[in-house]
């Protein structure tokens, strides 16, 4: 429950208690027998104290109500800002920048060529889980001495896979540290 609801449900609870407490007593003053007038006068004036009480119960909770949609307002207000200050529109040179931290890789995100990297070496574990799979179908279906020679090119293609994963991982550290050599440039501004 979000905290202004559950101040809001606080308030409401205590101003209903208060305000039952007042009409109780108002009850009780009713059953209240009087023979003078004085003891009338007495009850009257309790009376209009009671229903004072309950009013002042009642301003209290609305003004405090009001306060709250005042800041809830105020919280809106300063979020609208924040969500327009970043839909203004960029400088130029704004936009090259971002777009270069993209393409290197700066920004949080990683860079493109670290996805499309991963994506190979994502799609080359799905290749090599295939082909076990097939082999394992396969084994079961030939004999013994043609599996010898199936299991022999597996092992031929397990390598070429270890190897093109070495050369994955080759050119992603060299990728790496062409990221880190261009992150800064030298920039000469005289005229």
């Amino acid at each position: 429950m979000l905290k202004s609801a559950k101040d809001k449900m606080e308030r409401q609870q205590k101003a209903g208690n208060e305000i039952a407490f007042w009409e109780k007593q108002k009850e009780n003053l009713k059953q209240k027998e009087c023979s003078t007038v004085e003891e009338i006068a007495e009850k009257l004036e309790l009376l209009h104290n009671y229903e004072d009480e309950i009013a002042a119960v009642k301003a209290a909770y609305n003004k405090e109500q009001m306060s709250h949609i005042l800041d809830e307002a105020e919280e809106q207000g300063e979020k609208n800002a924040e969500a327009a200050k970043k839909l203004e529109p960029k400088t130029p040179e704004e936009r090259q920048e971002e777009m270069a931290e993209e393409a290197l890789g700066i920004e949080e995100d990683e860079s493109i060529l670290d996805e499309m990297l991963d994506e190979v070496a994502e799609s080359m574990k799905e290749v090599q889980e295939t082909q076990e799979q097939m082999t394992e179908e396969i084994t079961e279906e030939i004999t013994e001495e043609s599996a010898e020679s199936m299991s022999e090119q597996l092992d031929m293609q397990k390598e070429n896979i270890e190897e093109n994963a070495e050369e994955l991982q080759r050119l992603r550290s060299m990728s790496k540290r062409e990221n880190s050599a261009k992150m800064y440039q030298r920039f000469d501004m005289r005229v």
